[in-house]
């Protein structure tokens, strides 16, 4: 079986979640993947499932940080040692559906190097919210678009064609970093191709960032201003756009 997928995950603390995100990687019906995830200096115990996992299954390779150090740098970690044909992104809280790989693999084929897929929210027990992100959405995603946030493009949903981006890496952020990411890609003239399928349960943790609108918009401003690096106005015009998505958009 061709097109290795490395997924890639960043962990911190997320014993309660952990094994259900493997199971679920156990579950792919494309099962040519390798699962690359770095803990962050969890505090709980993340390391020792991890590594009973690893133990179990060569297709996970595991690696601690000697600090904590954020998200960015334990999945750019990860990626230094990716050795697939694609690469993907799954948070640790996060679970795919069992043909999330097939079907996006199967998207892409030999035309396609950036995509992304729908995906529903659940809460912190699994349950549904009865809410999806990027149902409707249709076509490809150019950088003007994503400044202004046409679609939502969510981390966990993400796969890139390894040959087209060689050097993948995610600005040193705490927070919005795979957004920065997906900007620097799409900077380039490359576009982000939707697949309008839900292959992904999101899960909205209490303390999630996704429940603090404040500190989101906040996030967004500082990537607009210091990380692309906006001029004032037309910052102020992409984080309009941002901002009447964030209230409008269902």
């Amino acid at each position: 079986m061709s097109n290795k997928v490395s997924i890639i995950t960043a962990t911190y603390n997320s014993e309660d979640f952990i094994l259900a995100t493997y199971n679920s990687l156990t579950l792919q019906s494309h099962g040519n993947w390798e699962w690359l995830i770095c803990d962050d200096c969890s505090t709980d115990h993340t390391w020792s499932i991890l590594s009973k996992i690893s133990d179990a299954d060569p297709r996970v390779l595991i690696s601690k940080n000697l600090v904590n150090s954020g998200a960015a740098i334990s999945r750019n970690n990860s990626i230094s040692k990716a050795s697939g044909e694609f690469i993907a992104f799954l948070d640790s809280d996060d679970i795919w559906c069992s043909k999330k790989l097939e079907r996006q693999l199967a998207f892409m084929c030999e035309t396609i190097d950036f995509s992304f897929t729908a995906y529903r929210l659940i809460d912190e027990h699994g349950a549904p919210l009865n809410k999806f992100v990027d149902l409707n959405q249709r076509g490809a995603f150019s950088y003007e678009d994503m400044l202004r946030k046409k679609a939502t493009l969510g981390c966990s949903t993400v796969m890139l064609r390894r040959k087209a981006f060689p050097k993948v890496t995610m600005p040193l952020l705490r927070t919005g970093q795979d957004y920065a990411t997906w900007l620097k890609l799409l900077r380039l003239g490359n576009t982000a191709y939707v697949l309008p399928e839900v292959l992904t349960s999101y899960r909205i943790l209490p303390n999630s960032i996704s429940r603090n609108k404040f500190k989101k918009a906040r996030r967004q401003w500082q990537i607009y201003r210091t990380v692309e690096a906006l001029p004032l106005l037309k910052s102020l015009e992409c984080f309009m756009f941002y901002a009447w998505r964030a209230i409008f958009r269902r």
